[in-house]
């Protein structure tokens, strides 16, 4: 009987043991998520991304491609032309620049853009900035350029 009673016990240690093992994963994996950058979030990438293109068309600066001169709103096609063909190696706005947006896939030559009151700057180094100035503002405001 005492046998019995100690089994019990165990058993009861043990099952208590697991149910707070698994409290702790599950409150450590929910910690993990909520302290993700946003920009690690593939579910906001597109939003973002839209942004981004948005902000290139509607800019007043030349962007310099292979050499050449282009218009905002030229980039901006022309960008969106390389999402919509390679979405799948841009989950996320992150890598969406350092994949498609900062460089041509054809020559490897890097993209540049020259705005009126800036000097001329690596393209995928001006979108980090609009980037992180977009996540930076809040939610309300964040929809247009």
């Amino acid at each position: 009987m005492q046998k019995s009673g100690s089994l019990h016990f165990h058993q009861a240690y043990v099952d208590a043991a697991f149910e707070n093992t698994a409290n702790e994963i599950v409150v450590a994996f929910a910690l993990l998520i909520c302290l993700l950058p946003p920009g690690a979030r593939a579910d906001e990438a597109p939003a973002e991304i839209d942004y981004l293109l948005n902000t290139v068309g509607s800019s007043d600066c030349a962007f310099i491609r292979n050499g050449k001169r282009h218009n905002a709103q030229d980039a901006e096609a022309h960008l969106r032309m390389k999402y919509r063909r390679g979405k799948r190696y841009a989950p996320t706005s992150e890598k969406f620049i350092e994949r498609l947006a900062s460089k041509s896939s054809l020559s490897n030559k890097p993209y540049y853009i020259e705005c009126e009151s800036e000097e001329r700057m690596a393209f995928g180094q001006w979108l980090m900035q609009r980037l992180n100035e977009y996540r930076a503002s809040p939610d309300d405001g964040r929809r247009s350029p």
